[in-house]
């Protein structure tokens, strides 16, 4: 059943969400991990199925920022330079969506790509030609540097070396991201929170989002344990939230890696069983960070895994409940705003 959304005039700015097409591609492997069922199925998230879920779920999605998933890769030259395919990609979804042709609604607002950073310094070559692609657009890069010493963990995403953001090479093109005032997306998993605590302390000046909460772990080896590891990872949010540079994005909670009771494909909670699951992780996030510094995401279609998207905005509004107006302007669409520097849309 069709949740009715709730404060329907609340605007927002989903900070966090892709775009994607695999029904051309050759099927691909099968594997058992969850997160292997995703694009299988949805295989298929661009323009119109964004539009539909932002527009047609009673929710006041003013505009959005796509974040890097390896979509539309160039398929020639330098291996380097091939990510600059997706930037090209999501422009041209950009302007489609800023003709007016769809109302206000502005999607892919800012643009988040990928750079592979342990080039070194010469990834600036890389920026340089994904911000020129980006029309005034493009906003930074997202590196992932998820690991787990247990593969299982991570499935088909275990792509990440150990160890990722100490690497000398990559803060020598982490530098590169400052020079030319980009943001970085950070998404680690639970025990790695320590990495990115002493990378955002090594560059202070470098504006740094946490993605999905930092990922909390119920999967594999952690089978069992995501109540008893809630304050080692409340214990990080805290010391990371002492970084001024650092940002949080509250979502991500109905993706298969914390296996939250009850929340999966097979099952569809509503939001207000979705919003006491989620609560001790946004609420402690909320708490550290404080509202001009942490934004609710859809994650989608990742977060599709675990609950649609009308009601995962609806969960997150009864968190958020009992919130100030100013607070929840924050929460939903002001600290994005501010960070990807799309403060235009809401005007």
């Amino acid at each position: 059943m069709t949740e009715i959304g709730l404060e329907p005039d609340l605007p927002i700015i989903d900070p966090h969400h892709h775009l994607w097409d695999t029904t051309a591609l050759s099927p691909r492997p099968q594997t058992t991990h969850p997160f292997g069922s995703i694009r299988r199925t949805t295989p298929r998230y661009l323009f119109d199925e964004l539009l539909a879920d932002s527009r047609d779920t009673g929710h006041n999605v003013v505009g959005t920022v796509f974040l890097q998933c390896g979509s539309f890769y160039r398929a020639d030259g330098p291996e380097e330079l091939k990510p600059v395919g997706e930037v090209e990609f999501v422009n041209g979804v950009a302007a489609q969506s800023a003709s007016g042709l769809y109302g206000p609604f502005r999607a892919c607002a800012a643009i988040v790509s990928q750079a592979d950073l342990t080039l070194g310094s010469a990834v600036g070559a890389v920026l340089d030609a994904q911000i020129a692609a980006g029309n005034g657009r493009y906003r930074g890069i997202r590196h992932i540097g998820a690991f787990d010493a247990d593969p299982d963990v991570l499935g088909p995403l275990a792509r990440a070396p150990q160890g990722l953001y100490a690497d000398g090479t990559f803060r020598e093109g982490f530098v590169e991201l400052g020079k030319r005032g980009l943001t970085f997306d950070a998404w680690v998993l639970e025990p790695q929170l320590g990495e990115l605590i002493d990378l955002a302390r090594a560059f202070p000046e470098q504006p740094i989002v946490l993605d999905h909460v930092g990922t909390p772990l119920g999967i594999s080896a952690y089978e069992g344990e995501l109540d008893a590891r809630f304050d080692t990872w409340a214990a990080a949010i805290r010391e990371l939230a002492s970084c001024p540079n650092v940002t949080v994005k509250l979502g991500g909670l109905a993706m298969p890696f914390c296996a939250l009771d009850g929340v999966g494909p097979d099952t569809r909670v509503g939001s207000e069983v979705l919003a006491e699951l989620f609560r001790p992780y946004v609420e402690t996030c909320i708490e550290a960070f404080g509202a001009p510094r942490a934004m609710f995401e859809s994650n989608f279609p990742v977060d599709r895994w675990g609950a649609d998207y009308g009601t995962l905005w609806n969960a997150f509004k009864l968190i958020a409940k009992d919130a100030s107006a100013d607070e929840k302007r924050d929460l939903f669409a002001g600290a994005a705003a501010r960070f990807y520097s799309i403060e235009h849309i809401l005007n």
